[in-house]
């Protein structure tokens, strides 16, 4: 039942923010900046955790339960004076509807999460624990939770101690359970409660909802069904943790999450007949805590980038430098002559937890102290082709190396668990095809520099020269595009089907007058007929290289000009499909685009409608046109 006394039976994850800022120290933790993305990853994190069977409803009883967190617009923990418990995010209507709250909707519409976690920000004015337009309207209303809400830990005190949003704790206390909290992860509301009931702040039934949320959830997780053993989960134990196979998937997990940033000439992969002697430098060359990030469990064991390279070639091992953030005196021109003798040189350089963390946010984009420096005179001395490798979880603005012509190639690693060093080992000596696009826009160092954290705002304000942020909204340079990733292999895209025009009909029953259902030629979502208005894409996938490999099917929409009055984003992912296609063959890709869903946008008043007209749906470098037509109503 407690997991052998090492845990419970709920667990508080996924993390499903979105990464808006690069500093953000939890942006490692996230799927990345893009809502579709999010949203798809949190309904299958939240499945894979749950497997939800049997009960009443046949689906009712779970293995576990997840907590989507943390609601919402948290994403700036410490940041040149301001903090995550004191901070207020000013958030417009829009961004909530099609950016900080899509992943938590998907985690409870899609995912049927067992529990949602409020944050320790407030958002316009109010702690989101202490909302009851985002806790019992919004998750447990219309998105029809079915579960408990918690606090982040001791957010209900923090909303008293920190923000003094009430005067009395017993304010505090009831504020939080009346919005629709209904556990608190901390003391504070099993000291107040009770007070607050005493006076008449708070009556009984609100506690029973709360009771009655959390304690559902524990019967669900078959807490008491008796013995666990004769439950279907009862007799997992620690000899089902490390199998060949669990760890087999730790190194494709490992593997399939690399992205090959560079790679000129085609420099990689390395032959290791021809590359017999490979120097191996960097303070993350021989990373092991490291490479698991933050929130992990006790690996089975570790395979670090030195150890996994040595696999493959004779090493000539210096860290150049001592730790990430690389100031002072380093050892750099031992690695410098390390380079200079070997047959070819990998750099493993990066962050860490020590740079970027919970409760660490960054300053700056660019890699820590003398770490440029070490790759810029490593690499003019390397005897043959010279490989980075970037672990970390953040971007970093790596400009000097992308346009450095004695860097040959680029990988980043993230932090890629503990087969990460035999999976970068993998890709850089051809064992693996890598096929990674990065989850995030990675900026240069001149947007942290003239935009602050603390602006929510996604889209751009050119009057005040705000770029906006993401690839949504951002128009300015970036060291590397959201979804970029090359591969050993090049691929192409045709289309073999898709249609040219849709008709959006109009739900009679709920179409009021025509300025309701219609606004500039949007058309409300919740007064359109929206069930089986799909979009199907039939596309060919040709490899047409000599490597098997895979590709990443990303499908853009850029919403009609029509639209314009309501800052659209230039173009949003409304789809995408992972294929493995063999050399010199092809495949096909069905993808189905959900108009109400994929391609609609939300209006200033953060209201869900459909452009009407041409949308240009993007491919790669194919472009097709879809003519979205509205049927027309007599008023």
């Amino acid at each position: 039942m407690y997991n052998g006394g090492q845990a419970g039976l709920t667990y508080w994850s996924p993390n499903v923010n979105i990464y808006r800022d690069p500093r953000w120290g939890r942006g490692q933790e996230t799927p990345g900046e893009d809502p579709t993305i999010a949203g798809r990853y949190a309904a299958a994190y939240v499945r894979g955790l749950q497997q939800p069977y049997g009960g009443r409803s046949g689906y009712n009883r779970l293995k576990l339960a997840a907590c989507c967190k943390h609601y919402t617009a948290y994403d700036l923990d410490n940041w040149n004076g301001y903090d995550r418990y004191h901070f207020n995010a000013e958030v417009s209507k829009q961004d909530l509807e099609d950016t900080f709250d899509v992943p938590f909707k998907a985690c409870v519409v899609e995912g049927k999460v067992a529990s949602v976690m409020c944050s320790y920000n407030q958002v316009n004015g109010v702690p989101t624990c202490a909302d009851p337009n985002l806790l019992r309207n919004t998750i447990r209303s219309q998105w029809g939770l079915d579960g408990y809400i918690v606090s982040d830990c001791d957010s209900v005190g923090v909303m008293y101690n920190s923000q003094h949003y009430t005067s009395t704790p017993e304010e505090a206390a009831a504020d939080a359970i009346k919005a629709g909290l209904d556990l608190d992860c901390g003391p504070f509301l099993a000291q107040y409660t009770e007070g607050a009931m005493k006076q008449g702040k708070l009556n009984q039934m609100d506690v029973d909802n709360a009771l009655t949320n959390t304690l559902t959830v524990q019967m669900r997780l078959g807490m008491y069904d008796g013995d666990p053993s004769r439950q279907p989960f009862g007799n997992l134990g620690p000899q089902h943790v490390c199998t060949q196979a669990h760890q087999n998937l730790a190194l494709e997990a490992a593997r399939q999450g690399i992205v090959l940033l560079k790679n000129q000439a085609n420099a990689l992969p390395l032959s290791h007949s021809r590359y017999r002697n490979i120097a191996v430098i960097g303070p993350n060359s021989d990373a092991t805590v490291t490479m698991i990030g933050n929130y992990a469990g006790v690996p089975c064991r570790y395979t670090s980038p030195l150890q996994g390279i040595a696999n493959y070639a004779r090493t000539i091992h210096q860290v150049g430098c001592t730790n990430v953030a690389c100031s002072g005196n380093q050892p750099i021109e031992a690695a410098v002559a390390a380079a200079s003798k070997s047959d070819a040189t990998i750099l493993i350089m990066g962050l860490d937890q020590s740079i970027e963390a919970e409760a660490i946010d960054r300053v700056e984009l660019l890699l820590p102290g003398r770490q440029p420096e070490l790759v810029t005179k490593v690499a003019a001395a390397s005897k043959g082709p010279c490989i980075l490798v970037l672990i970390c979880g953040g971007s970093v603005d790596i400009s000097f190396a992308k346009n450095d012509p004695k860097i040959s190639a680029i990988l980043w690693a993230g932090y890629p668990g503990q087969a990460g060093g035999a999976a970068i080992s993998d890709v850089i000596f051809g064992a693996f095809n890598p096929g990674g696009k990065l989850p995030m826009t990675w900026y240069p160092q001149q947007f942290v520099e003239k935009v602050p954290m603390t602006n929510m705002n996604m889209r751009p304000n050119p009057s005040e020269g705000y770029p906006g942020r993401t690839y949504r909204f951002y128009k300015g340079p970036v060291v590397y595009p959201f979804g970029h990733g090359l591969s050993y292999t090049r691929f192409t895209h045709s289309i073999s089907h898709a249609p040219s025009e849709l008709t959006v009909r109009l739900d009679g029953r709920k179409a009021g007058s025509e300025n309701s259902t219609m606004l500039n030629s949007l058309i409300r979502v919740t007064h359109a007929k929206c069930e089986g208005l799909i979009m199907p894409i039939h596309l060919d996938v040709k490899n047409e290289g000599d490597w098997d490999g895979s590709h990443t099917v990303l499908v853009f929409s850029r919403p009609p000009s029509s639209s314009s009055d309501h800052s659209p984003p230039q173009k949003q992912l409304v789809g995408f499909e992972k294929v493995q296609v063999f050399a010199k063959s092809q495949t096909r890709v069905t993808l189905n685009i959900d108009v109400c869903k994929d391609l609609s946008i939300a209006d200033n008043n953060g209201i869900r409608r459909i452009p009407i007209g041409d949308h240009s749906i993007q491919i790669g470098d194919l472009s097709h046109s879809l003519s979205l037509k509205a049927e027309t109503l007599a008023f």
